[in-house]
């Protein structure tokens, strides 16, 4: 099986049970690191996330896929918060947030650029609108966005 398809099924996994828990995934990522596989799961809520929530859900979580055995190999579960630094990755991501800072980097160039930095204005119809430094504002289709990531904003903390 694929990594991509592991993925699939994981996600397929840990959905449900987290809407139950009032949780929702941020991102779930499968990959080869220093030391061998790991599946790196990041979880949110509107509260905030506590420590006992990461244990919670790794410890059932690990036990739905133990349960499924839908990795062939040994691997490493990984459960935390998505940070200061959160990626976006959804539409709803971008729209929930909405007016603060963001950095960007696309697959491929739009209008002559590959990275942006500026202020999320929000997201319609597939498409984010970015107003970056100088103030120009960038439409960025979201099925070219590569990465997407809130900045820390230190003078707003």
């Amino acid at each position: 099986m694929n990594r991509g398809a592991i993925v699939q099924k994981a996600e397929g996994i840990l959905e449900p049970f987290l809407k139950a828990e009032g949780l929702s995934l941020v991102d779930i990522q499968y990959k080869w690191e220093r030391g061998g596989w790991v599946l790196r799961v990041l979880i949110d809520r509107k509260l905030g996330i506590t420590l006992d929530d990461c244990a919670r859900v790794s410890r059932e979580f690990g036990q739905l896929l133990d349960v499924e055995n839908i990795i062939p190999t040994s691997y490493r579960l990984e459960v935390s918060s998505p940070g200061l630094d959160r990626p976006l990755k959804k539409e709803a991501d971008f729209i929930q947030y909405s007016g603060r800072r963001v950095r960007i980097k696309t697959k491929d160039p739009v209008s002559g650029r590959r990275n942006f930095k500026g202020d999320l204005l929000g997201c319609a119809e597939g498409k984010v609108m970015v107003k970056v430094e100088g103030s120009e504002v960038f439409v960025i289709p979201l099925s070219s966005i590569l990465k997407a990531n809130l900045e820390l904003e230190l003078n707003r903390l």
